[in-house]
C-alpha cells in the first residue's frame, strides 16, 4: 500500500511552503537541488518542518489544500505542536 504525505518546508527566508508527495526525503532533496517548486528555487536551502501521512492521494491533497488556507501563525503552531496525523 502506498503512502502519501503533506509537508511543510521552512525556506531560508523564513517563509513556509506546503506540498504533497509519496516520498518526503526524495522531495526535500529535489527542492534543495533546485528542481522543486518555482517558489522554493529562490529560497534555498529548505528544511522539512512538518509532515503528515495519508493512505490515499485524495486525502493528502485535501489536507494540503486545508493547510494552505491556514495563516502563517497557524502553520507555525502546527509545526510546534507536531501533530503528525496518520490514517488508520
Amino acid at each position: 500500500m502506498s503512502a502519501y504525505f503533506v509537508y511543510l518546508l521552512e525556506c531560508c527566508d523564513g517563509s513556509l511552503y506546503c506540498g504533497y508527495t509519496n516520498d518526503v526525503e526524495k522531495r526535500v532533496k529535489t527542492h534543495n537541488d533546485g528542481q522543486g517548486a518555482k517558489y522554493t528555487k529562490s529560497r534555498l536551502p529548505v528544511k522539512l518542518a512538518y509532515f503528515e501521512e495519508f493512505s490515499s492521494k485524495s486525502d493528502a491533497l485535501k489536507r494540503e489544500c486545508a493547510i494552505k488556507k491556514l495563516t502563517k501563525p497557524q502553520k507555525l503552531k502546527l509545526i510546534k505542536e507536531g501533530n503528525i496525523q496518520k490514517d488508520e
